[in-house]
């Protein structure tokens, strides 16, 4: 099985590929299952594995594609990593690498964070990544040179 996969601005990442139906799956282990591996998703896994293994959020509070609700409206997020008592700290939005980051994507995390009330927001395409700090009590935010590691942002 050849698989031809952009380059992206992460580090390497050890992912495990097969072949279902015709179909590269790529593992998910966060959700612990082979999931379609689409642009979207590729980048996705290497943000994780680059949160989980570069940036040392444990594996086991990192939540990948759950649903939420904002204002009678179902939404699903890409990643959101917790502390020990289950408050979130880090909303992920990733986009294909053929995405560009631009303000409406930013809209959409926003609506995510609307509802959730994370400290610390990552948007990524693979290439481009965008990470800043919300200060709620101001209702500003301001951009990071790079993401924070997992001891920072507890």
């Amino acid at each position: 099985m050849s698989i031809k996969l952009p380059i992206l601005n992460f580090p390497d990442a050890e992912l495990r590929f097969k072949e279902i139906r015709g179909k590269i799956h790529v593992l998910d282990v966060s959700r612990k299952k082979y999931v379609v591996l689409t642009p979207e998703e590729w980048v996705r896994q290497r943000c994780l594995h680059y949160l989980r293994d570069y940036k040392k959020y444990p594996g086991s509070l990192l939540s990948v594609e759950k649903g939420i609700k904002v204002n009678n409206r179902e939404f699903r997020y890409d990643l959101v990593a917790y502390n020990k008592t289950a408050n979130p700290v880090l909303l992920v939005e990733c986009k294909a690498p053929d995405v560009e980051i631009d303000q409406k994507v930013f809209d959409q995390i926003a609506v995510y964070n609307f509802e959730l009330k994370v400290p610390y927001l990552l948007v990524t395409n693979g290439i481009d990544h965008y990470c800043c700090r919300v200060d709620f009590m101001s209702r500003q935010y301001s951009f990071l040179r790079e993401v924070p590691d997992y001891k920072e942002v507890v």
